[in-house]
């Protein structure tokens, strides 16, 4: 191990004392057990308990034609308007059965064409099975903008992008078969939070940057900060009694599975800043080893300040990316608001607007603190490992 150590953030090696080195091991390899005692203690076993409620079977089939008509109260139903589709099942593709369904309308409802391939339901109206239309399929192009995705990724990053995929697969692994089991099975949101970052953000950049001071004083600095996140999302989700209950799929959520709603925001606030801690402490911790390198007899106080100098420039463009990431997300929210001509100040204490300000002021707060962090820590291990 001690040979990989040796590298960092970026491609060319930065000495570092094999002291460091050690220190790095005594200090990361318990937070690593910790993390595994975590993982063991709350890991879903039993797997998740049935909540006794059954969604619809859905069937792909395509559309072979659609058959329009006036509507009979003279009012267009949107999107698709007054009449009938004809399909064909996917299963009953070979024996060339159709079926005809009525066209689907409403807000949000999928437009029809022929020769468009939809996901059906089917149910039961008074002794008839009867078929909707509930969505378009888009398998396809899932797989096609996945492969474009990885293709860009490997043609820039070579090793770096294998390495960024098999930490991004470790993270979806890690949200799919523990965070979401254990969080229905009944476990703290909370909890399960932090042992769930502890262990992506372990996985994850060591896998991305490799074993060195580095990586390891990064890891530090995004541990520290999102325990200082957690915290704030704990105060004032619970000061400002927000339930986590603002729309029909929470709603849900709470009704059939019975989570714990408040746990689940701060949970959810906890993970969506990982992904931008992990770029700030990254850059922060190989910019001071780097400058460090290049200025030898630089002091504690003149490397802190250069560095954070950088962070600074750095902080400014990500809190941006956060503040508009939560925007995005809340775009149709602020087209009512502005269509509506509300003020911002009578509808800020609203549930749904506080919880939105509290994800975006608790997740920047955090980031903010993590250069500080990050910058003091690997400040003074550049100044022992000289």
């Amino acid at each position: 191990m001690e040979a990989d150590m040796g590298h960092h953030h970026g491609d060319q090696p930065v000495p570092e004392s094999r002291q460091m080195q050690r220190l790095a091991l005594m200090v990361i390899v318990p937070l690593a057990l910790l993390t595994l005692m975590g993982l063991a203690l709350l890991w879903p076993f039993s797997g998740i308990p049935d909540s006794g409620y059954a969604p619809a079977e859905q069937q792909g089939a395509r559309v072979i034609s659609v058959n329009s008509k006036p509507c009979a109260d003279g009012i267009e139903q949107e999107p698709n308007g007054c009449g009938t589709a004809t399909i064909e099942l996917d299963k009953d593709a070979e024996i060339g059965k159709s079926l005809e369904v009525e066209l689907p309308s409403g807000p949000g409802e999928p437009v029809i064409s022929a020769g468009d391939r939809v996901w059906v339901i089917s149910g039961d109206a008074l002794g008839e099975e009867t078929h909707t239309i509930v969505d378009h399929q888009r398998a396809n192009y899932l797989w096609i903008l996945c492969l474009a995705f990885v293709l860009a990724l490997l043609a820039f990053g070579r090793w770096r992008g294998i390495t960024a995929l098999v930490g991004l697969a470790a993270t979806f692994l890690m949200l799919l078969f523990f965070v979401v089991p254990a969080i229905l099975a009944g476990e703290s949101p909370i909890l399960v939070a932090v042992v769930g970052t502890s262990a992506i953000a372990l996985t994850v950049l060591y896998l991305t940057h490799g074993f060195s001071l580095t990586t390891t004083i990064a890891v530090l600095g995004t541990l520290g900060a999102l325990v200082l996140t957690g915290l704030l999302a704990l105060l004032f989700v619970g000061a400002m009694h927000l339930s986590g209950i603002t729309d029909d799929v929470a709603q849900s959520v709470y009704v059939t599975h019975g989570v714990n709603m408040q746990g689940l925001l701060i949970a959810a606030i906890m993970i969506g800043s990982l992904g931008v801690l992990d770029d700030v402490t990254v850059t922060q911790s190989a910019t001071v080893a780097e400058l460090a390198h290049a200025n030898p007899e630089s002091s504690f106080g003149e490397l802190y300040g250069a560095a954070s100098r950088i962070g600074r420039a750095h902080i400014g463009s990500v809190v941006n990316t956060i503040i508009l990431a939560y925007a995005g997300s809340s775009l149709p929210l602020l087209v009512v608001i502005v269509a509506d001509n509300s003020s911002f100040g009578s509808i800020a204490s609203t549930q749904l607007i506080a919880q939105e300000i509290v994800r975006s002021g608790v997740a920047t707060i955090g980031l903010i603190a993590a250069v500080p962090i990050t910058t003091a820590l690997a400040t003074w291990a550049a100044r022992r490992s000289r």
